[in-house]
């Protein structure tokens, strides 16, 4: 099988697109403590840039951070509190197995656009990102990077990807939660399916200690395959992955037996997320992937 080529360096690393990022933000409620100063706002007081609050001076507090000001009118020591900007690690693991190449055009290129994009609005705000490409295995694309000068390098590495083997998300997961990685927040970018079923992935989701955001890659016939016209009668299925395809034939029967799948499957990753607390975003691969991340990415951060 002759697969259509993923988006090029040119197509990715597109002026226009980059622009309509300016305007999002990918925060979340608090960043982990310990990391470099950066746009991530956390609980944590201290020396940060940006005035929070004051309380009663206590011993050991640091004297330049009296306000004198008050002291002169109350006669009482306050003193300045500051809220401390720090750095989110952010994983991106993206899903390049064999299947997101297949069909045309790809849902892989919808899958990298997602990926560039919230790797650039991190890196924007000094965010620490690697990213992650996940098939028969999980490699290691880039780690820890930072500053928008990143964001080519990010490109560059998307438009050289090659079609995978088959898709272990399960066991990617596993090998991410072994890393001892510090604390972060974890981008899933996949079409969430996986020999090992829905329920081995969410198992393996479920051990991860970070942050989640999870983006599911759809197209309308995922739900009803019947609205495609070539699926009817005796027909081979070849997702890429399985040499020779799995020959079936498509009866009423069987179409409403995958669409009860279908809406088992969702409404699995739906319970997983609201009981995580985990962010489940879905992209249609057949529309804009930014109209569909705005909602997420322009109301201020993630409440995670």
């Amino acid at each position: 099988m002759t697969l259509p080529p993923p988006p090029s360096f040119e197509e990715l690393f597109d002026p226009a697109f980059l622009e309509r990022l300016n305007a999002f933000t990918l925060r979340i409620a608090a960043a982990q403590k310990g990391g470099r100063l950066a746009d991530q706002r956390t609980s944590a007081r201290g020396q940060g840039s940006d005035f929070a609050d004051f309380k009663p001076y206590v011993a050991g507090d640091d004297l330049r951070t009296i306000d004198w000001n008050i002291y002169r009118r109350l006669g009482k020591a306050f003193t300045r509190v500051f809220e401390e900007r720090q750095d989110l690690p952010v994983y991106i693991m993206l899903d390049v197995s064999r299947s997101l190449f297949v069909e045309r055009p790809p849902r892989i290129g919808a899958a990298m656009r997602t990926a560039l994009a919230l790797a650039a609005v991190a890196l924007g705000q000094q965010d620490a990102v690697s990213l992650f490409t996940i098939a028969d295995a999980m490699a290691t694309g880039v780690k820890n990077v930072s500053g928008k000068g990143a964001i080519a390098r990010v490109a560059r590495l998307l438009s050289e990807q090659t079609p995978g083997g088959g898709t272990a998300l399960a066991a990617a997961l596993s090998q991410l939660a072994a890393m001892k990685a510090r604390r972060g927040l974890v981008v899933l970018v996949s079409d969430f399916f996986d020999d090992d079923g829905i329920e081995g992935v969410l198992r393996a989701l479920s051990l991860l200690p970070h942050r989640l955001l999870l983006v599911q890659l759809t197209r309308t016939q995922d739900a009803d395959p019947s609205l495609l016209p070539e699926l009817y009668g005796e027909v081979v299925i070849d997702d890429g992955e399985r040499a020779g395809g799995i020959a079936i034939t498509v009866t009423s029967e069987l179409l409403d037996r995958y669409r009860a799948a279908y809406r088992r499957f969702c409404e699995s990753l739906d319970a997983f997320a609201d009981k995580r607390g985990a962010t489940l975003v879905r992209v249609d691969a057949d529309r804009d992937v930014l109209d569909q991340l705005a909602p997420l990415l322009l109301t201020g951060g993630m409440t995670l």
